[in-house]
């Protein structure tokens, strides 16, 4: 295990995406999961890495919750080779915990488990890796973004006041002392309500221009603007992403926030 400061080398892995929120039911892990899946049918190389120990969603949104990683010799060391689903390497505690079980540990404790998961797993070549954060900034953000070479962070809010306010404690995190990591920009979830019949029509049930405000603050870009749809929350449920249903708005909007963040941290020589 390596010590408090030292960082976890994983050398095939090019660049490591973060993807947080201050609140819960901003809808961090359906941007984060759809994010991975439009990276990964762009033909990158992607992992996504479901760091909520207390509350796990990846396995279930990918319908792989009954699955469990298999762990092989590499260079005199038992490693964890991932799930794969979608084109994507899949790591979460949720693979490694019953369903129903409710784990009861103190925040290092937690914080430990994560980094050793981080360690110990063979992740191969990867140009993107994604890391669904728990909600909040609690010692599992804290020792994951001081100790992995993050290369940007996404803070994911919702419209409303008091998501902004949420956002705004989580944005904070990445700069404090020791930590310092870059926020690539902000992603605005359930921005307005575009039912399925009429898909030109907007209806902003949840307030205007929160995300426009919180990147203005923070003087970063306003990435993406997802619509509240309802097959979003459909797919997650039956175990799917937004790219097996038939709704374009909502594929189209990943699309181009994958095309950003290609843009924004390219895979180039020296990334």
């Amino acid at each position: 295990m390596a010590d408090l400061f030292e960082k976890i080398q994983m050398d095939g892995v090019k660049h490591i995406i973060v993807v947080a929120s201050g609140k819960g039911g901003v809808g961090k892990s359906t941007v984060a999961s759809n994010l991975a899946v439009a990276l990964a049918r762009n033909g990158h190389k992607t992992a996504l890495v479901d760091s909520d120990i207390f509350g796990p969603s990846i396995p279930k949104m990918f319908g792989v919750e009954n699955e469990t990683p298999h762990a092989t010799e590499i260079n005199g060391k038992q490693m964890i080779i991932p799930i794969e689903k979608s084109g994507i390497k899949l790591l979460s505690i949720g693979f490694f915990v019953q369903e129903r079980q409710g784990l009861i540990w103190r925040g290092p404790m937690a914080a430990k488990t994560m980094t050793q998961l981080f360690e110990d797993t063979h992740w191969g070549e990867t140009d993107y890796m994604v890391i669904d954060f728990p909600p909040g900034t609690s010692d599992i953000q804290l020792t994951t973004a001081q100790k992995l070479n993050i290369s940007g962070a996404l803070i994911v809010t919702t419209p409303q006041g008091i998501a902004l306010s949420d956002a705004r404690k989580a944005a904070s995190m990445f700069n404090t002392q020791g930590i310092r990591v870059p926020i690539t920009g902000i992603v605005e979830n359930m921005s307005w309500f575009t039912p399925e019949p009429h898909p030109d029509e907007k209806y902003f049930v949840f307030g205007k221009g929160g995300g426009q405000t919180l990147a203005e603050e923070l003087d970063v870009p306003l990435l993406a603007q997802i619509p509240l749809v309802m097959e979003l929350g459909e797919s997650a449920e039956e175990g799917q992403t937004i790219f097996s249903s038939e709704n374009q708005v909502i594929q189209k909007a990943f699309e181009n926030l994958a095309a950003t963040i290609e843009s924004k941290l390219p895979l180039t020589a020296s990334s």
